[in-house]
């Protein structure tokens, strides 16, 4: 069965490209709250100070900081330099998860094309970090500890690795839509608004991208480990 969504009132957006639509908004939120952060950052003094209230610069400072001090509890303080992009990565996938909480909407997470493909880019990047890190010799963490196991490992490692963005993909793809098909059956079954389900629904928007964050925190800290 096929349901109204928001999205399909843009001209040429079918049934089939709604996730692509829902994509697109959440990066347009994303940028929009870029520049307003940068805009409410200020400058001098005001910039490096924190925010003395609840606001936009507040709340930005704050889940900055939960990254920053989370990456370099993962990663120690080298890590700290990758904290631009697990934030960027959090607040992509969270975005994309709260859009599915506005009835009509569909989160774009919940289709497997949008979440593989946050896997793949997860891929790509922990094993070029692994190479510039630590050049051809990042291949012997493919090898294992002993040589003489070396072809065993290596198959366990490529099995492990090409898994690790399916695995990724899958595991959120799966929340989302369980989450999504929840909150829709009892809005559709109570006649006033859950309001209970719409933060449980929150809380797993916010648990997923926080997952997905960490477990990419983990594989770049694998990929640019020395303790091989």
């Amino acid at each position: 069965m096929v349901h109204f969504n928001w999205t399909q009132l843009i001209p040429s957006v079918g049934h089939h490209y709604i996730h692509v639509a829902t994509l697109i908004a959440a990066t347009g939120l994303l940028i929009g709250l870029s520049i307003l952060g940068r805009m409410a950052l200020g400058s001098g003094e005001s910039a490096i100070l924190p925010a003395g209230k609840l606001n936009l610069k507040g709340f930005l400072e704050v889940v900055t900081e939960f990254i920053a001090s989370l990456t370099v509890m993962v990663m120690g303080e080298d890590g700290r330099r990758y904290s631009p992009m697990f934030a960027t990565i959090f607040f992509y996938i969270f975005f994309n998860n709260v859009l599915g909480l506005i009835p009509g909407m569909t989160p774009a997470t919940d289709n497997i094309n949008t979440t593989v493909g946050l896997g793949l880019f997860v891929f790509v990047v922990y094993n070029i970090e692994g190479v510039k890190e630590h050049g051809i010799s990042y291949l012997k963490q493919f090898l294992g500890p002993v040589m003489w196991l070396a072809w065993l490992m290596v198959l366990i490692e490529l099995v492990s690795h090409i898994v690790r963005p399916i695995s990724l993909g899958l595991r959120l793809k799966g929340n989302m839509m369980g989450d999504h098909a929840v909150l829709g059956v009892f809005l559709e079954l109570v006649p006033v608004v859950p309001i209970v389900f719409y933060f449980l629904g929150l809380f797993v928007c916010f648990m997923q991208a926080f997952v997905f964050t960490m477990l990419t925190m983990i594989y770049v800290s694998m990929a640019i480990s020395h303790d091989h």
